[in-house]
C-alpha cells in the first residue's frame, strides 16, 4: 500500500508550479504526489518527474474535462476533441513517469443532462474505448471517478461507474472512488467497494467536510476492510481541499477554512492513514 497527497492542498490555482511542494510532502514521508494535469503540459513533463525523483517521490495524475471535450456529446467533433484531450493527458502521464491517470473522465465536471442519461452513458464509454491502445501503449490506467450529484449526473455511484469502465471493454479502464462522494451518494460505501471489486483502480480520502481523515464521522475503518477483502494494491490519496479565497477552493466550494494549515493537515492525514490502511495490503 502507497500513500499519496493531492499537490491541490496546497495550490491556489490549478496552474500553480506543483515542484516547490514535493520537499514538503516527502519531509512528511509521503511515498508520493497527486498532481493535476491542468497546469501541466509536455513542455514541463520532465521538469517535473526530475523534481519529484529527487525527493524521493512517485507521481499519480488527476484531470478533468470541460464541455468541448465531452465524451458523451452527440457531436462528432466534441467527442474527437475529448479522445485528443485525454490521449495528450495520459501521453503526459506517462512522460511524468506515472501509470495511473483518474478524474472527471466520463463527462465534462458540472455538466447535467439526466433525461438522456442512458445515451450518454453509452456513448461516454464508446469514447473512452478509443483510448485503449494508447493507454496499452503508455503503460498507464484511466479511473473514471465517481462524483457525487453536485458535480455531475452520470456517474455518481460506483454501480453506475463501474458500468461505464466495463462497457469500455478496456483492460486499462477502472474505477476511482473517493471517500468524500461515496459519504454523498453510497448507502453503504464499504459495500460499493467490494462490489466494485477488481475494477477499482484508485481510491481518494478526504473527511466528510473534505478534511483530515478521521477528524469527523467518514468510517475509514470500513473502507480499508472492504479494500483488503478485494485484494487492493494500489495507492491511498488524501484529496482534501481546506483553504478558503483561493481560486482552486472556490472551483470546489470551499467558502470557509477547513483546517488552520495544510501542512499540519497533510502531516495529520499521513499517520491517520498509516494507522488505518497500514495493513489493507
Amino acid at each position: 500500500m502507497k500513500f499519496g497527497i493531492h499537490a491541490g492542498l496546497w495550490m491556489k490555482t490549478w496552474q500553480d508550479d506543483v515542484a516547490p511542494i514535493f520537499a514538503t510532502v516527502a519531509d512528511i514521508g509521503f511515498d508520493g504526489v497527486e498532481v493535476s494535469l491542468l497546469g501541466i503540459g509536455r513542455n514541463r513533463a520532465r521538469e517535473i518527474r526530475d523534481a519529484a525523483e529527487n525527493c524521493g517521490l512517485e507521481l499519480t495524475c488527476s484531470t478533468g474535462l470541460g464541455p468541448d471535450a465531452d465524451p458523451t456529446s452527440t457531436d462528432h467533433d466534441v467527442r474527437k476533441t475529448a479522445v485528443a484531450v485525454l490521449t495528450e493527458a495520459i501521453e503526459v502521464t506517462a512522460l511524468l513517469g506515472s501509470k495511473s491517470l483518474a478524474g472527471v473522465v466520463a463527462a465534462p465536471w458540472g455538466l447535467f443532462d439526466p433525461a438522456n442519461k442512458g445515451a450518454r452513458a453509452d456513448q461516454s464509454a464508446r469514447t473512452l474505448a478509443m483510448l485503449d491502445e494508447v493507454l496499452s501503449d503508455q503503460g498507464v490506467t484511466l479511473g473514471i471517478e465517481a462524483l457525487n450529484r453536485f458535480e455531475s449526473d452520470l456517474t455518481s455511484t460506483a454501480a453506475e461507474t463501474c458500468a461505464i469502465a466495463q462497457a469500455t471493454g478496456s483492460d486499462h479502464i477502472g474505477v476511482l472512488l473517493d471517500s468524500f462522494h461515496m459519504n454523498i451518494e453510497e448507502k453503504d460505501p464499504a459495500a460499493s467497494i467490494r462490489a466494485t471489486g477488481q475494477e477499482l483502480c484508485h481510491y481518494h480520502v478526504s473527511e466528510n467536510d473534505r478534511g483530515v481523515p478521521g477528524s469527523g464521522r467518514y468510517d475509514f475503518a470500513s473502507d480499508a476492510a472492504a479494500l483488503k477483502q478485494i485484494g487492493y494494491a494500489g495507492w491511498v490519496v488524501a484529496e482534501m481541499f481546506v483553504t478558503a479565497s483561493n481560486p482552486a477552493s472556490a472551483d470546489l466550494n470551499i467558502w470557509r477554512n477547513i483546517e488552520p494549515d495544510p501542512t499540519h493537515a497533510a502531516s495529520q492525514t499521513l499517520a491517520y492513514l498509516q494507522k488505518v490502511f497500514g495493513d489493507v495490503c
